[in-house]
């Protein structure tokens, strides 16, 4: 495949970013053969329903303007007859692509091209560079558009960057490139080889299910169609890799606003639903801490559950499966560290202890070591491992928005998950639908510590 070939530089202007949900408002098509344009198509769609006013605005197409116009059905042989056997060209494609398989879909028929992506190509050309949106790369070209965010306008600008790109870059390189980028990836025989083309370049959960529909595995993306078809590409690291992608027969996904959200479902369905070659995260149930508490100038030690001290204003120190881990870490940080366990309240007797006779403690139980600083050293030996206390005031809102302005929010009440609102008007219904999750904590943990760049934290009290 390379840019000789017949192609069909597309631009759609949409009454949303769902392709399921919403419809095409306007087509723009630039045709192309050796290089050359041969052909300019465009005409407004009727989508039978409203244009946003958010979407009017940014395009400049009105409800007036489409109310004559045709609908998709009746344009689909005129733009079918226009896009078969030419490469698809588009500007993050897979979202004009997915909008026209789905029109089509609609229509009764099945529409399949090979595609490339001009914001995938501008980033294999131009590595070092920064920005790759349609601005961007009219600037790095020096290209003009008459009619900026309609579609053949746009169009006209993706069929300028082909023609600049030939004329300034190596033809064999080039094509070496192109050919890389619209090569489909090989899917075993038993899924349905239009898979590649219906996953999202977004980011969302996804998950594979083999005979008798069967749980296999869930995973979480950025990009799931990059990470699914990874799964099939042959260069399999482990056996085990190899014998997930040889038994899966089914694949469905979820798309999320952002990777925090993508995160947070993974985790949930894996304890939910208990897939068969997910262990990591499988284990699901009671947390449990070691907590600190004062007793005179001293300190005791208890293994508690997490639900029930909490973690906003309890010292608490390490999150374990299960209480014989938290003891069993105890026991070790107490031996380590010369600690006396009968003044952590964790053995009973009177005068030196046990462990001061063998030389493991050094004597708070008899007083040879002041009672402040054998609690100075178990706050020291326990440091590492501290939870964090609350910092905020109440509860607290992760935000993601996508490209196509879809908005989550994900809601945390002293670090327990409470669920995710599409809005804030939405968020009084939520309420902690389980109890402490260690992993939701770190997931939490992390975000705190590096926020991704498309999230922010609001503050809901």
């Amino acid at each position: 495949m390379h840019l000789d070939e017949p192609i069909a530089c597309v631009d759609l202007e949409t009454t949303g970013g769902n392709a399921l949900h919403h419809r095409i408002i306007e087509v723009g098509i630039v045709l192309m053969d050796g290089g050359a344009v041969v052909e300019e198509w465009s005409s407004l769609v009727n989508p039978g329903c409203r244009i946003p006013r958010g979407i009017e605005e940014f395009t400049g197409i009105t409800n007036g303007m489409v109310a004559d116009a045709p609908d998709f059905a009746a344009l689909h042989a005129e733009i079918l007859e226009r896009l078969s056997g030419r490469l698809f060209v588009a500007h993050n494609a897979r979202f004009d692509y997915g909008f026209l398989r789905n029109e089509f879909r609609r229509t009764g028929r099945r529409f399949r091209a090979p595609v490339l992506c001009t914001v995938k190509l501008s980033r294999r050309v131009d590595p070092g560079v920064r920005g790759h949106n349609l601005d961007a790369v009219m600037e790095r070209h020096g290209l003009t558009c008459v009619a900026r965010h309609r579609a053949l306008g746009d169009a006209q600008v993706l069929a300028g960057l082909l023609a600049a790109l030939r004329g300034s870059r190596d033809p064999g390189e080039l094509d070496a490139i192109v050919a890389g980028l619209v090569s489909e990836s090989r899917l075993p025989p038993q899924l349905d080889p239009e898979l590649a083309d219906e996953l999202p370049e977004g980011p969302g959960v996804y998950r594979f299910y083999g005979d008798d529909d069967v749980l296999l595995y869930v995973g979480k993306s950025n990009n799931l169609r990059t990470r699914v078809l990874a799964h099939f590409a042959g260069d399999h690291r482990s056996s085990k890799e190899l014998r997930l992608s040889r038994q899966v027969r089914r694949i469905d996904w979820t798309e999320t606003a952002g990777e925090f959200g993508a995160l947070l479902r993974e985790s949930r369905w894996v304890k939910e639903l208990g897939p068969l070659h997910n262990k990591r995260l499988r284990a699901a149930g009671e947390s449990w801490t070691i907590r600190l508490r004062e007793a005179g100038e001293g300190v005791l030690a208890e293994v508690a559950m997490l639900d029930d001290v909490g973690t906003g204003d309890a010292e608490c120190y390490g999150a374990f499966r299960s209480a014989r881990d938290a003891r069993k870490a105890l026991d070790e940080l107490a031996r380590a560290h010369g600690l006396c366990l009968r003044c952590l309240g964790l053995e009973r007797g009177d005068g030196s202890c046990f462990g001061f006779q063998l030389g493991r403690c050094r004597g708070a139980c008899c007083g040879s070591e002041p009672q402040a600083l054998h609690a100075a050293r178990v706050r020291l030996a326990l440091a590492r491992i501290k939870l964090r206390s609350w910092p905020f005031g109440g509860r607290i809102g992760i935000v993601e928005r996508d490209w196509r302005g879809t908005e989550e929010i994900h809601v945390f009440d002293r670090w327990r998950y409470l669920g995710t609102a599409g809005s804030l008007d939405a968020l009084d219904g939520l309420s902690a639908e389980s109890g402490f999750d260690l992993d939701c904590y770190r997931i939490l943990c992390r975000f705190l510590e590096r926020p991704p760049p498309r999230a922010r934290l609001v503050e809901l009290g």
